[in-house]
This record gives C-alpha cells, sequence and structure tokens, in this order.
C-alpha cells in the first residue's frame, strides 16, 4: 500500500467517525486488499455463532456464496430453523446445518460441542459473533454476568472443545467492537459487581477481553488462523434496541450488516497473514490500544487469563 494511502486509511481510522461510519468501506474499497475468489470456500465448513439476525446473517450469507457449509448456531431453535428454512429457499443447491444453544451458558456449550465433534470431524471457520447488550445486570445459569458469558467465557470454552476440529489453516475470528477502545483491560472484577452495573460499559469491557483473548489463542493453536476484528457501526436490531439514541442520530451513515460482515468473512476465506495483537477492521490490521497508550500489561493479562481458565475449567 503506498503510503499516501496508508495515511489516508489511517487517518479514517483515528477520525472514528468517516472509518467506522458507511464512508469507511466506500472509501478503502479503492485500495483495500481483493478478493476472496469465488468459490474460495468450496468444501469448507464454517460454524457462525450468533447467526440469526444482522451481521451473523451477512457473515453466514457471504460464508455461502463462496461456497462453504455453514453451521448457523443461535440459541433459539425456532429462529435458526427459520432462518436455515430461508436461505436454503434463497439459495438452492446451499448446505446449512441449524446449531442451537446458548453461549453463555456453560453446561450447554459443552453437551453441544460434545455432540458437534460427535457429527463433525473438520471444521475450516469458527467465528465467535453471538452477543449481548443487557440494560440491567444479569447472570446466566453458573452464575457468570451476561456479557461476560456470551462474549468471553462461552467463546472461550467452545474453542477449547473445538481445538481439536479445526483443520490445518482454519480461521477462528472473534467479532469485537470499537467500543472496546473506551475500555482498558480488567483484571479484577471481571464479573461486575462493583459499582453501578452499565450494559454500554459491560459490553466496551468485555470486547476488550475478547481482542486480548484472541491474541492468546493466537499462540495456543500453531498452524491455525486466529483474528480479532471490529464492524464499524452497523444498523442491526441490537443497535436499535439497546442504544437507540445513538441509532437514531447516526442512522444515515450506518453501515450495512453486509459491510460489517466483510471482514469477517475476507478473513475466513483469505486467512491472511497476521501480527499481534491480531485485530482488524475493513480489510487491514489496526492497533488495538490508542495512539497515546502502552500495550498490555503482561502481568495484567496473565491475571485475567487465570480467571477466565478458573471459571470455564479451560487450563491456561
Amino acid at each position: 500500500m503506498p503510503a499516501l494511502t496508508r495515511l489516508a486509511d489511517a487517518l479514517l481510522d483515528r477520525a472514528v467517525v468517516p472509518g467506522y461510519s458507511k464512508l469507511g468501506p466506500a472509501l478503502r474499497r479503492r485500495w483495500w486488499p481483493s478478493g476472496p475468489v469465488p468459490g474460495a470456500l468450496i468444501g469448507k465448513r464454517v460454524l457462525v455463532t450468533g447467526a440469526t439476525s444482522g451481521i451473523g446473517t451477512a457473515i453466514a450469507e457471504g460464508a455461502l456464496t463462496l461456497g462453504a457449509t455453514v453451521h448457523v448456531l443461535g440459541r433459539n431453535r425456532a429462529k435458526t430453523e427459520d432462518l436455515v428454512a430461508r436461505l436454503e429457499r434463497e439459495r438452492p443447491g446451499a448446505t446449512l446445518v441449524a446449531e442451537v444453544c446458548d453461549v453463555g451458558d456453560l453446561d450447554a456449550v459443552r453437551a453441544w460441542a460434545a455432540d458437534f465433534t460427535g457429527r463433525v470431524d473438520e471444521l475450516h471457520g469458527l467465528v465467535h459473533n453471538a452477543g449481548a447488550l443487557p440494560a440491567e445486570r444479569s447472570e446466566t445459569a453458573q452464575g457468570h454476568e451476561l456479557t461476560l458469558a456470551v462474549h468471553v467465557l462461552g467463546p472461550h470454552l467452545m474453542t477449547a472443545l473445538l481445538a481439536d476440529t479445526l483443520a490445518p489453516g482454519a480461521a477462528v475470528v472473534w467479532m469485537s467492537s470499537g467500543g472496546m477502545y473506551g475500555a482498558g483491560l480488567r483484571d479484577d472484577d471481571l464479573e461486575f459487581t462493583d459499582g453501578e452495573y452499565s450494559g454500554v460499559r459491560a459490553y466496551a469491557r468485555t470486547k476488550r477481553m475478547q481482542v486480548v483473548l484472541a491474541a492468546e489463542w493466537a499462540g495456543r493453536l500453531p498452524g491455525k488462523h486466529v483474528y480479532s476484528t471490529h464492524p464499524g457501526w452497523v444498523a442491526t436490531d441490537g443497535v436499535t434496541a439497546s442504544i437507540p439514541g445513538f441509532g437514531k442520530v447516526m442512522a444515515p451513515l450506518l453501515r450495512t450488516p453486509e459491510d460489517g460482515a466483510d471482514t469477517t468473512v475476507w478473513l475466513l476465506a483469505t486467512r491472511p497473514a497476521s501480527r499481534s495483537p491480531h485485530f482488524w477492521h475493513d480489510r487491514a490490521q489496526r492497533p488495538s490500544t490508542l495512539g497515546w497508550e502502552r500495550g498490555q500489561d503482561p502481568a495484567k493479562v496473565r491475571r485475567f487469563l487465570d480467571q477466565v481458565a478458573a471459571a470455564t475449567d479451560v487450563p491456561g
């Protein structure tokens, strides 16, 4: 990428509004990497969590377009099976499999993974897209705060349980958020029990944790490609319901779910080389901290990972 193009790309990112809004892909398509080529995922199996709406559905559709067999995972059986039926009608010949699991319920993840690995010999793509942004603090069946369970503990456990099923060169993608820039890594109070609870802050904190966790898994899965990414500001039902003020004000600038899914589908299909911390947006690596911030404190990262390992019973 020429120096002036790199500068323009970086300025879009640092200015936030042009980089995160629909203006970002509209401009960056002029210089971002090409591909994926048609049929890039033929013969491949891809699993997408949180696939029944918004960005998750767009990721599933993008993988189908490239020829993948797509396992769409949702926690609501009716919605998941309805999506599979719709996509099969719209795409004759496409191969989809409905998977039902509440990612935030660790016992459910264990049961589902045991069944899945008994049915599927090899998985080529795993997308951790399931998300939650609750208005009030709530806990899962195991007593964990909801956003921590859905964004961190469940995906961590699922990755560990599916690790032996991941094919050589498989891609694992964690869908984070640009909102994580506003939250440093917490190695204390992971369950958000201290102080007044805020769903938006819990969301941002756990999205930061996802970026750190993805970088950790990149080291744990040699021969695989592990990334985290953020989709920019996307018009989804989740945005409308959880942060309606933002959705209303920014509506003219919000990306489509397809634009939000683009980088994830591109990563699945092209599996580019990546360097730590493996954080991507609009087909390019991005810094995971702001310019004036230092990188992650290794001791803090270790304390965080130890707590995740203890909560999920996955050795660190």
